[in-house]
C-alpha cells in the first residue's frame, strides 16, 4: 500500500500546483494603435511566462462601455478614462503629428498654422462611436482649437491613414510614434509640430468594484508603464 499512498500524495501535490497556477481568460478592448504598439509587445513576453492565461483583445476605434460589453478592461488615453474607473498608465506621454509625403509638398507650401489647413487634401478618421469625423486638435500658448477638415479619403484605423499619407494622398493626423520611422527615412514630412502638444498616454482601465484574479493582477503589473 505504501507505493499507492506515495502516488496519491504526488497526484495531490500536482493538483495543488495546478490550482495555484494563474489561469483564466482576460478580455480587453483597445483601439488599433495601443493594441499594436503597447499591448502586443508586452504580451509576447507575458504570455510565454504564463501559458494558462488567455488574453482576448478586441480592436474597436470607439468608446466602449466595458461593463455592459463584459470586458475585463479597456485601453484609452488618460484624459478619456471615467472618474469611477481605476486607471493604470501603460504607455508614455504621446503626441499627434500632421504628416504628408514630400511629393505632396512639391507644389504646395507647408502650413504654418492650423488656419492654413483649408488649402489641402486630408486623410480623415471616422469615429466609430458617433459616426462623425475626428476633429484635429491643436494647442499653442494656451490657445486650443479643433479643426474639422475635408478630404478624398476616410478610414477608421490609423495604419490605413498612414499608408495613404505615404502614398501622397494628402495630410494625415496620426500618433507621432507611428510616423517617426518614416520621418527619419524622409518618406514623410511633419508640419505644425509646434501646434501639437504632448498629452497623457494610454491607460488600462477597469471598474473599481472588479474582483481581481491572480491572472488579472499579473497582467496589469506586466502592462504597467515604468518609464
Amino acid at each position: 500500500m505504501a507505493p499507492r499512498f506515495q502516488e496519491i500524495e504526488t497526484e495531490l501535490a500536482a493538483l495543488s500546483e495546478l490550482r495555484d497556477k494563474p489561469a483564466g481568460t482576460i478580455r480587453i478592448t483597445a483601439t488599433d494603435h495601443p493594441a499594436n504598439t503597447i499591448l502586443w509587445p508586452k504580451l509576447v513576453t507575458f504570455l510565454r511566462g504564463y501559458p494558462d492565461i488567455k488574453v482576448e483583445i478586441i480592436v474597436y476605434n470607439g468608446l466602449t462601455d466595458i461593463v455592459a460589453q463584459r470586458y475585463d478592461a479597456g485601453v484609452r488615453a488618460g484624459e478619456q478614462v471615467a472618474n469611477d474607473m481605476i486607471a493604470v498608465r501603460i504607455g508614455p506621454d504621446m503626441r499627434m503629428a500632421v504628416v504628408g509625403a514630400p511629393s505632396y509638398f512639391k507644389t504646395r507650401l507647408e502650413p504654418k498654422k492650423p488656419q492654413d489647413l483649408i488649402a489641402y487634401n486630408y486623410i480623415n478618421l471616422r469615429l466609430a462611436t458617433h459616426g462623425g469625423l475626428y476633429a484635429w486638435e491643436f494647442e499653442k500658448g494656451g490657445h486650443k482649437l479643433k479643426v474639422r477638415v475635408e478630404g478624398q479619403l476616410v478610414f477608421n484605423g490609423t495604419a490605413q491613414m498612414l499608408n495613404a499619407a505615404l502614398a501622397g494622398f494628402g495630410l494625415a493626423y496620426v500618433p507621432e510614434d507611428l510616423a517617426q520611422p518614416h520621418l527619419v527615412k524622409g518618406r514623410l514630412t511633419q508640419v505644425l509640430a509646434d501646434w501639437c502638444p504632448s498629452f497623457a498616454g494610454y491607460h488600462l482601465y477597469y471598474p473599481s468594484r472588479r474582483q481581481s484574479s491572480a491572472a488579472f493582477a499579473l497582467l496589469v503589473d506586466a502592462l504597467r508603464h515604468r518609464g
